[in-house]
């Protein structure tokens, strides 16, 4: 049965399907789960991936679906949305299909941007605990990371206060001689908070720490949660978190959590959260919870450890990617896939007919003010023009081999020859074409969609990567420019350059992988360019390194690690039935 999803919130809708919420006594007998493989926490569980994999290690995989989407728009595209669409659409058709997305962040679901869980009928539940911590991953990655800053800094005070005799003596440490000058980590939580972004510590004399600058971090942009995206397993796990550079020494030699000896202490915080945590549609077809966003700096992908899982007890797993094709896919595409050793079979590219019109040149968005009549009313000649974006990310998912399925989220102001133009654009593109309601019908407005990715599925693809890992970093950050964002080439800035070849000339860099570090909100370097601009030139200001995630992040634009929260933010909705104990006002 479908819920009134015009009239009831998603937070109301989550609440009336979590009455019939499988527990999990319940999925260990309908995932035909052995009783150690689920990991119970409350009325939800985690799935402990060494016992399935281990069990199962000699069935063959699924069918492996991804999810991504057109450049995003305030209008919204709905990938999370599409990702529970499919799921139900292929559960109504009587199909074994299960799925992985990645946990949101307390930042935006606190902000303007909302919980990350679908919509309507194509909604993960339970809402609240989704939105609000779930089995405690993000805690546990904050902890982690901040225990490196507290073991740098206790450092930095005792080597500033001692002589070497005292401090072999008293703290039994060798002098680092590290450079508060050069101190690339910063402090981390999982809130929007401007206020923390450039900060200075160590106030109140030598007791109270070593006085420097410092910075804060939202805790999804910290190389803990992109390394949780890549790891294997535990033991892989445990090596990454040894190698993170915290910052540099005097003479310009890195300082490792190994070198702090606090990668272990960091583990041991993060030994949880390698289990992923399962969840459902509300119509009940399982979900995987694993990693977190953040796509334009880290990976933005739900983890190569749910996907294997997902391969193994399902026959159609469906993961998403962060933003759109040009940096989700492309990451998923040319550093998962490559570390996963894992080859999709198709990739549903999501696109709403209103998104398309924001592409095409229609009018500005402003938030708590009535969407203007374009978005709202057929304009088959606004729509025609921001066609080309749908076409270019299409063009992305062709160049890597893969099957493209364009899915057109349907909203109810959407007219049949607006539908008709973009189906037949795709067609026109290479793609196959589904329309879905799933928004508004559930698993029965989404059975069009799942038919045409089965049918996806069963053809050979071609899949390749956009580059050999042998290629140079500078070759590769041009590759990805042209083919992927569709620019003419590349402008480096003399300190980028000089970083990109000091990489370039040590060996020990060439597995590390090329992770661009661009806004999500346009093909180009500034989010104000909608559209599929031509003649333009990506600019790379600098190169972070990622040594324990063992990525290369080129930078094009100023990208800030720690969001702003907003003038309206949606915590000021957000409250408790004192009755009831429930959340509400979560969307």
């Amino acid at each position: 049965m479908a819920y009134d999803a015009v009239k009831m919130k998603d937070w109301q809708i989550s609440e009336a399907a979590e009455v019939s919420m499988p527990i999990p006594d319940e999925w260990r007998e309908r995932l035909n789960l052995e009783k150690d493989e689920i990991i119970p926490f409350g009325r939800l569980c985690r799935l402990d991936f060494v016992k399935i994999m281990e069990r199962l290690k000699g069935k063959p995989d699924g069918k492996y679906i991804e999810v991504t989407a057109i450049t995003p728009t305030p209008l919204g595209e709905g990938k999370t949305t599409t990702t529970m669409g499919i799921l139900e659409g292929m559960g109504k058709r009587g199909l074994n299909v299960g799925g992985a997305i990645r946990q949101p962040s307390g930042g935006p679901t606190m902000n303007i941007k909302g919980t990350a869980a679908g919509g309507g009928n194509a909604l993960a539940i339970p809402m609240t605990e989704f939105s609000m911590g779930l089995t405690g991953d993000i805690n546990d990655i904050t902890n982690a990371h901040n225990l490196a800053m507290v073991a740098l800094t206790a450092r930095m005070q005792h080597e500033c206060n001692y002589d070497d005799e005292q401090l072999a003596r008293l703290t039994r440490m060798r002098r680092l001689d590290i450079d508060p000058t050069r101190v690339e980590m910063g402090w981390v939580m999982d809130f929007c908070a401007q206020s923390l972004r450039n900060i200075v510590i160590g106030i109140g004399g030598r007791m109270n720490g070593y006085m420097m600058q410092s910075k804060f971090g939202i805790t999804v942009s910290s190389e803990l949660m992109a390394t949780l995206s890549v790891v294997r397993d535990l033991t892989d796990l445990r090596e990454r978190l040894d190698n993170i550079t915290v910052a540099y020494d005097k003479k310009g030699n890195p300082i490792t959590t190994r070198d702090l000896e606090v990668g272990g202490a960091m583990t041991a915080w993060m030994r949880n959260t390698i289990n992923p945590t399962l969840m459902c549609t509300v119509e009940y077809q399982p979900v995987m919870v694993h990693a977190g966003p953040f796509a334009n700096i880290a990976v933005g992908q739900s983890s190569i450890i749910a996907d294997r899982i997902g391969l193994k007890m399902f026959d159609y797993h469906v993961t998403e990617s962060g933003f759109g094709a040009d940096i989700g896919f492309e990451k998923f595409w040319n550093v998962k896939c490559r570390y996963s050793g894992l080859r999709p079979h198709v990739s549903v590219l999501t696109t709403t007919i209103r998104a398309l019109k924001m592409h095409g040149g229609g009018p500005k968005v402003v938030a708590g003010i009535p969407l203007p009549d374009a978005y709202t009313k057929e304009d088959l000649g606004l729509l025609e023009k921001g066609l080309s974006n749908m076409e270019h990310h299409i063009n992305v998912i062709k160049a890597a081999g893969i099957n493209p399925v364009v899915c057109i989220n349907r909203f109810h102001t959407d007219t049949d020859a607006e539908v008709a133009m973009v189906r037949k654009a795709a067609g026109t593109a290479g793609a196959r074409c589904a329309v879905s309601s799933h928004w508004a019908d559930g698993g029965d407005g989404a059975l069009e969609l799942a038919d045409v990715v089965k049918e996806a599925c069963e053809d050979d693809n071609q899949f390749k990567f956009l580059y050999p890992v042998e290629m140079k970093l500078r070759e590769r950050v041009d590759k990805i420019a042209q083919v992927v964002y569709g620019a003419d080439g590349v402008a480096w800035a003399p300190e980028a350059e000089a970083k990109a070849k000091k990489f370039e000339s040590d060996s020990q860099y060439d597995d590390y992988a090329t992770m661009m570090v661009k806004t999500h909100l346009s093909l180009t370097h500034d989010p104000a360019i909608k559209g599929t601009p031509k003649g333009w030139t990506l600019p790379i200001r600098d190169v972070l390194i990622y040594s324990g995630a063992k990525f290369l992040c080129p930078c094009a634009g100023a990208i800030s690690l720690m969001p702003g929260t907003s003038s309206s933010p949606a915590f000021r909705k957000v409250d408790v039935d004192t009755k009831t104990g429930k959340v509400q006002g979560l969307f």
